[in-house]
């Protein structure tokens, strides 16, 4: 029995080492596969017979080695970190992305430049005030504000619908999250049927499994766990995503009654937005991680204009507003609309064009206040065509809605009402005057005094107060500028936002690279080191070999000499 003893002690090496070449040539065919996991045979001491004791030791014979599991070689605490870092990587390199692509609409790097045409406006403006009575630089001012409108208009189309555009990238992301949640159950399922029998684990379908797990951790932020049949549940920004038996998928839905912008939601819990903004994103909460956040934060949930921007009004009459107010005004702009790089970006430009267009109009059309209470055109200090009798012309003119209705002898200013898109001066609403393109002597730069020449003051306030600073770029900020220095600081900001997300992108970027380097090191497949392995058990395979051969020899000398 005793030799008999030894031939299954040889043959347990031999099968040991079998595994060992097995799972290391595995491991050589892997070498460039995406995700793969170097694995690694862990052996154990079979047992010991007793054969006998003294006072000092017990006497024991080694029953050979056992193949006890093949093990992934993985650092799950460098998981959770790259799963993490790579997530808020995304967050801001999308970010960067958006700002990217509406910086370039402006035109400033190259193309033709806003900056130009509000200079040639400017310009024209100069002109004019040199000759206001020639029909030929009343003609050259009127064609810059139409260029001027016009690329205004343009450029804001292009933003919203880049905007609205930006459905599309969420709608396949969500679609691509449920994708992989579905992966990831399917893949559960198998693992735990192949583990049932507890002998071997399914460690090609675990490394599928993290694969997907490092592609949904770019997208959304995640926190998982691995029960001991080998399961493991996921959830999404803390919801329940993938259980044991089944995943909540999302879904999207229109933010807002009346716009087109979408946003992810749950079905399974009433519709609940994925996603809460009631606190910006921040790294210390560790709130900014995932692609699809970082989309749904540049883009906003509407297409915003001069109005979001809050103003402290004169304290004086009727448009006193209370501290508190503006308050809750700013804490809102702050959360809804600067956190909005598209949205900021809409409002300072909206803010902009409707500063100029409604500091030319009340210089052409200046307005006064009856007892009443009602605005009403000042014909004493209203400028008149060159008729000398037709006056309250605008020149940028609401699409929808003319400027004064004549009630009597007075022209009754209808203004502008914040329920009412159509009464604002804002881009998509606004067109040069009609009737000033049909005769540019329609433009109200003529004294009323009846001397038929033009009057200077307008022609000085309109010198002037394109010099004066008109509003700052947002509440926060204490610097009010003219026009040409709001727009020069207005692309300031964009680009040093689009800088601001591409550095920490970019740091971002270094930090996964790290932590990646630092999991290939652990799990990635060394072919050198397997070589080497393979070696090894080549060596221990034959070694093993060689003692079944001698106990054999062995046998059958004593089995031919009874």
């Amino acid at each position: 029995m005793s030799s008999l003893g030894s031939i299954y002690l040889g043959v347990s090496g031999l099968n040991s080492s079998q595994n060992a070449l097995n799972t290391t040539a595995h491991n050589l065919a892997n070498v460039d596969t995406k995700g793969y996991a170097r694995q690694q045979v862990l052996l154990r001491d079979f047992g010991y017979v007793n054969w006998g004791e003294n006072h000092i030791s017990t006497f024991q014979k080694g029953l050979g080695v056992d193949f006890q599991t093949v093990r992934q070689v993985r650092d799950v605490f460098l998981d959770k970190a790259y799963r993490q870092e790579v997530g808020r990587e995304a967050f801001y390199d999308a970010g960067y992305q958006a700002i990217a692509e509406v910086e370039d609409l402006f035109g400033e790097l190259e193309g033709v430049a806003f900056q130009d045409t509000i200079h040639d406006l400017w310009r024209s403006l100069q002109t004019l005030a040199n000759e206001p009575n020639n029909i030929e630089t009343r003609a050259s001012f009127v064609q810059s504000a139409v260029t001027f409108i016009e690329r205004a208009e343009n450029i804001s189309y292009q933003i919203k619908d880049y905007q609205v555009n930006l459905n599309i990238q969420i709608k396949d992301t969500v679609n691509r999250i449920n994708s992989i949640g579905d992966e990831i159950k399917d893949l559960n399922h198998k693992i735990r049927a192949y583990e049932s029998n507890g002998v071997e684990n399914a460690n090609d379908l675990r490394d599928q499994r993290n694969v997907l797990l490092d592609e949904l951790g770019k997208l959304v932020s995640i926190t998982y766990r691995e029960d001991h049949n080998g399961v493991v549940t996921v959830n999404v920004e803390g919801v329940s995503f993938v259980s044991e038996d089944m995943v909540s998928h999302m879904d999207v839905k229109k933010a807002n009654p009346g716009t087109d912008m979408l946003v992810p939601v749950w079905p399974s819990h009433k519709n609940a937005e994925v996603f809460n903004f009631d606190r910006i994103p921040s790294s210390e909460a560790n709130t900014d991680i995932g692609s699809l956040k970082g989309l749904l934060l540049v883009r906003g949930d509407k297409a915003a204009n001069y109005l979001d921007i809050p103003v402290r009004k004169s304290p004086e009459g009727e448009d006193e507003v209370a501290d508190a107010e503006y308050e809750a005004k700013v804490k809102e702009y702050n959360l809804r609309i600067e956190s909005s790089a598209i949205m900021n970006i809409q409002a300072q430009f909206d803010q902009l064009i409707h500063g100029i267009a409604t500091t030319i109009n009340d210089i052409l059309c200046p307005n006064a206040k009856l007892a009443d209470g009602t605005v009403v055109l000042d014909k004493d200090k209203a400028p008149v065509c060159i008729d000398g009798e037709t006056r309250g012309i605008e020149l940028f003119k609401r699409k929808s809605m003319d400027r004064y209705s004549i009630s009597g002898d007075e022209y009754v200013f209808h203004a502008e009402d914040e329920s009412n898109v159509h009464s604002l001066y804002t881009i998509g609403e606004i067109e040069i005057n009609p009737l000033i393109l049909q005769d540019y002597a329609n433009l109200n730069l003529s004294s009323n005094d009846g001397t038929e020449d033009y009057d200077s003051d307008v022609i000085e306030q309109l010198l002037s107060k394109w010099q004066e600073p008109f509003a700052t770029l947002s509440p926060n900020t204490l610097t009010y500028y003219n026009f040409s220095d709001y727009y020069n600081a207005f692309i300031s900001g964009i680009a040093n936002r689009g800088e601001k997300y591409d550095s920490i992108s970019t740091n971002q970027a270094t930090m996964v690279a790290n932590i990646d380097n630092k999991r290939m090191e652990i799990s990635a497949v060394a072919s050198d080191e397997e070589l080497t392995n393979l070696i090894k058990f080549q060596h221990s395979y034959n070694a093993a070999a060689r003692y079944v051969t001698v106990v054999d020899e062995m046998l059958e000398h004593i089995i031919k000499n009874l």
